[in-house]
């Protein structure tokens, strides 16, 4: 079994991402990591060359900036890195994303087992969202609880955004792919950057969903769905997370959207069944 991880990346410096943590987190268990480097405004291609391990390997691209159709240009940065993946699986990972090294073995077997199931196309991980500081995460239908993240490198596959996939059985209509949930999670750190770092993510790269920069905020949030963080972070990220006491307290006088209070509905629905509502890019199978 060989396995490909990928990923793709463009100002990680400036916009804080924990993009070395990120790559370093699952460097043992893959045998080669495809790495797309968008022409950026700061050392980020450096400092993923200062890696030096020959796992790597390097692509450098320019982002068509004229795309900005519902982060289209998303999905075409993280096609030109898969297209480049030579392994029996693609693993894909994003900047802020980072796996605990107590998972990896499960990971790895869990690519061996499903290796030879043709039924199996993908598989799926759990998502914490770390949100304000690195003890709280957020808990809502409203962000995704699960994602496919890694997938067969001999189905056809394309990615409309960079958060998912798509398979194509024909030319015309594209289905989520087959996935099993394995027991691992990724740790997703984007949240926790500073709001400063957040608002030039925000500049930066809105401009590509057809839009214009929203402010961030992290208070204006609700405080039911932001819970206590229970276990470690792993090892790898532990130096880049800034201490912090408690839970993350959100703007006691922040009014909910519309979008949150239908969460809020959906989350009791969730509760009443014993259901998960939150949106899913993929198919289990039994």
């Amino acid at each position: 079994m060989r396995v490909s991880a990928f990923t793709f990346i463009k100002n990680g410096q400036i916009l804080g991402y924990p993009f070395l943590q990120s790559i370093k987190s699952i460097l043992p268990i893959v045998d080669e990591f495809v790495i797309n480097v968008g022409d950026s405004e700061d050392n980020t291609l450096e400092m993923i060359r200062s890696i030096k391990d020959k796992k790597i390997r390097i692509l450098e691209s320019k982002w068509n900036s004229k795309m900005t159709d519902r982060g289209y240009v998303y999905g075409h940065q993280k096609m030109i890195a898969q297209f480049n993946c030579t392994g029996d699986w693609a693993f894909y990972i994003e900047g802020d994303e980072v796996y605990h090294e107590k998972d990896l073995e499960q990971i790895r077997k869990s690519m061996q087992i499903y290796l030879k199931d043709s039924n199996v196309e993908a598989l799926v991980f759990d998502f914490k969202h770390f949100y304000g500081n690195a003890n709280s995460i957020l808990n809502s239908p409203g962000w995704y609880r699960s994602e496919a993240r890694i997938i067969k490198n001999s189905i056809r596959s394309y990615a409309p955004d960079g958060l998912f996939w798509l398979v194509l059985d024909s030319n015309k209509k594209g289905r989520y792919p087959r996935a099993k949930k394995i027991d691992a999670t990724c740790y997703h750190y984007g949240w926790v950057r500073s709001e400063k770092q957040m608002n030039l993510k925000s500049i930066k790269v809105q401009k590509y969903w057809g839009g214009e920069p929203i402010k961030i905020d992290y208070s204006q949030m609700d405080q039911e769905i932001i819970e206590s963080f229970k276990g470690s972070h792993p090892r790898i990220v532990q130096d880049w997370l800034y201490e912090a006491n408690g839970l993350y307290l959100a703007d006691p006088a922040y009014k909910l959207t519309f979008k949150q209070k239908k969460h809020r509905i959906m989350i009791m629905i969730e509760n009443f069944f014993d259901i998960d509502l939150s949106k899913k890019h993929y198919k289990i199978i039994r």
